[in-house]
């Protein structure tokens, strides 16, 4: 897909003091980068505290204050964050998609990198660090309630979270540069479509081990519903490789430029 040269914007590029133009959003991005790393490493402090002591057992006095506060604390955070986020990236839309200039989508183009590097960060720490302990807990735990001590972060928290800022890269491509408003980018669909099918894996997954079996093996056919989400995330190469190519004409307009 090409695109015509357009008139340049009556509004400036903006510009963050001692930084290229192209990185004008790299400060909120090492400060969500940092926001994030905290909660993570949080959490699994958290976990690493409380889990064992309190956490084997949802009948105990002690699972409802350590955990069950915890998880009605990430609902409310996500229940606000959700349609905040998501509301605000809508409502200051570029209306005006085809008066930006080169060097203003170039930046943009940065941008939505930096939302990709978030999201697969995000799905980076639900699919590895608790993602992995999981098969340990279940063999410890008693399975009388989907809120295990582990779940109750990974299920609850983590995997939403991943979709909030896939969804919230999705709707940043859709509302701001004219590659991905003008069309249905595939790459990007699949990349924030595909982990998101892992999250509506977990209810399946948590009632094949409540009627089927309780013991966890990670090959069992139950999970390989998981493994394929996994699979569509690299889509994010298509996202990458369609953003060069645009750059690069973008670049030829601002070198051509009289």
């Amino acid at each position: 897909m090409t695109f015509a040269p357009r008139a340049a914007s009556s509004t400036p590029i903006r510009e963050t003091a001692g930084l290229p133009w192209y990185l004008r959003d790299v400060l909120k991005y090492l400060g969500t980068f940092a926001v994030m790393t905290a909660i993570y490493v949080g959490f699994r402090l958290y976990q690493g505290a409380y889990g064992i002591s309190t956490g084997l057992d949802s009948s105990e006095p002690a699972f409802e204050e350590h955990w069950m506060r915890l998880l009605y604390l990430e609902g409310a955070f996500l229940a606000v964050v959700f349609p905040t986020l998501w509301g605000y990236l809508w409502v200051t839309r570029d209306r005006n998609l085809e008066a930006i200039t080169p060097k203003e989508e170039i930046t943009r183009y940065f941008t939505l990198t930096m939302w990709i590097s978030i999201y697969t960060f995000a799905v980076y720490w639900a699919g590895s660090y608790f993602a992995e302990q999981d098969n340990s807990w279940h063999q410890v735990s008693v399975r009388d309630t989907p809120f295990t001590a582990n779940h109750i972060i990974e299920f609850y928290f983590n995997f939403p979270f991943y979709i909030l800022m896939g969804g919230s890269a999705w709707i940043y491509a859709r509302t701001r540069l004219p590659l991905f408003a003008n069309g249905i980018s595939v790459p990007l669909t699949l990349a924030v479509v595909g982990p998101f099918m892992i999250f509506v894996s977990v209810g399946f997954n948590e009632w094949g081990h409540t009627f089927w079996f309780r013991e966890e093996f990670f090959a069992v056919p139950i999970h390989w519903g998981f493994v394929t989400g996994v699979w569509f995330a690299h889509g994010v190469g298509g996202i990458l490789l369609q953003q060069v190519t645009r750059i690069t004409e973008l670049l030829d307009q601002i070198e051509d430029a009289p």
